[in-house]
């Protein structure tokens, strides 16, 4: 059964930069030697995050690109901007306001903090649970 985890931005390191959970996530992820897709909300939010894999922490190596060259299909963890066409990945960690689309056996919903912008994910929620996935939250 796919499984849908929803991630809930509480911890004032993460409100302050969200995009260190899903860095986390990744980090996880790799070592569990994990194919990810990351899927950015924008170009910017793909380029912020890709430079933020490299510097979060300086005992992780992450390897991990913005989608788009003939490597994508060998690297561990892909970000894929809007516009990016991939593959389908095991593991997908969706940043968007609609639900991961493809074949995926989980996928991570990171939630910001912020009330507005959660709205998105209750209908997400929803939607996976219609189509049959296991869901679970996490306050993190």
């Amino acid at each position: 059964m796919p499984r849908a985890d929803f991630y809930l931005i509480d911890k004032p390191r993460f409100r302050d930069d969200p995009l260190l959970l899903v860095c986390e996530l990744a980090k996880k992820a790799f070592a569990s030697e994990t194919p990810t897709l990351i899927l950015a909300r924008s170009r910017d939010q793909a380029e912020a995050l890709d430079e933020k894999l490299w510097e979060f922490d300086d005992n992780a190596f992450i390897p991990h690109q913005i989608a788009g060259d003939e490597d994508d299909a060998v690297c561990a963890v892909l970000i894929a901007p809007p516009e990016a066409q991939t593959p389908d990945r095991a593991l997908v960690i969706n940043l968007r306001d609609a639900c991961a689309p493809g074949l995926f056996e989980r996928v991570l919903e990171v939630v910001p903090a912020d009330e507005a912008e959660r709205l998105g994910s209750r209908e997400r929620w929803k939607t996976y649970k219609q189509a049959g996935f296991e869901v679970a939250k996490h306050d993190m």
